[in-house]
């Protein structure tokens, strides 16, 4: 394959994996609200959007070089793009109303309220709490650990549908290096578009006064996540 070509295969992939990131909600919008919602730091919000997005790239790759090596139609490999994309759109779905249930009964249980105490003097003295604080933080801990790895598989599942055809179309030339070349560039490019945007979002949103709802960041957090996935699937975001 003459360079040239490869030169426009190359900026082909770069400008579809950006519009594909942008256009797709679900590519950063569950990690900008979760890092509001679990007070993530910035490390470990651009840690976990990294790990999701070579999973959500990486996935693809391999099927696509499975799909080289074996001698795949582009048309089969789509229909398994599709049926993973599927897949995933469902768990988005899923875990968005679980979470949003969850956040929910949480905000409830931890509603503030206030107790008055006597004094022997006749004062009286005020303070107030929840409840359910402590075991809250129990659940809390179990969760933090726990959503990171449901993000990682959801976006392992979460297809790059334009991919696939861009690395074929080089390979039926006989080119693998322009084959590597295109799938790295598009990687480079999905994954440096989503931690932009969650990057923008996050200090964006960390300078809004927003602690009038902080006890509801995590059912908002997941209605968000939810409605993503009513776009994704429904809609075809």
């Amino acid at each position: 394959m003459l360079n040239d070509e490869i030169v426009v295969l190359t900026a082909t992939a770069a400008g579809i994996g950006f519009v594909h990131t942008i256009f797709g909600p679900d590519h950063y919008l569950p990690f900008i609200v979760l890092s509001r919602a679990r007070g993530w730091s910035v490390a470990k919000t651009i840690v976990i959007t990294i790990i999701c997005g070579l999973g959500h790239v990486g996935s693809s790759i391999i099927l696509g070089f499975i799909g080289i090596a074996l001698g795949v139609a582009v048309l089969k490999l789509n229909i398994i793009e599709s049926f993973r994309g599927g897949i995933a759109s469902w768990f988005l779905l899923a875990f968005g109303f679980t979470y949003f249930v969850w956040g929910l009964h949480r905000a409830v249980k931890n509603k503030p309220h206030t107790h008055l105490h006597p004094h022997g003097s006749g004062d009286l003295h005020s303070h107030t709490h929840s409840h359910s604080e402590e075991h809250s933080h129990i659940h809390e801990a179990k969760t933090t650990r726990l959503t990171p790895w449901i993000l990682f598989t959801i976006f392992v599942f979460g297809p790059c549908e334009p991919l696939i055809p861009l690395i074929m179309y080089p390979a039926a030339e006989g080119s693998m290096l322009a084959v590597v070349i295109v799938a790295i560039v598009f990687g480079l490019i999905t994954i440096g578009t989503m931690l932009s945007v969650v990057l923008l979002a996050y200090f964006g949103i960390s300078r809004l006064p927003m602690h009038r709802f902080q006890r509801y960041a995590h059912a908002l957090a997941g209605l968000a996540i939810f409605l993503c996935g009513v776009a994704v699937t429904f809609l075809g975001l």
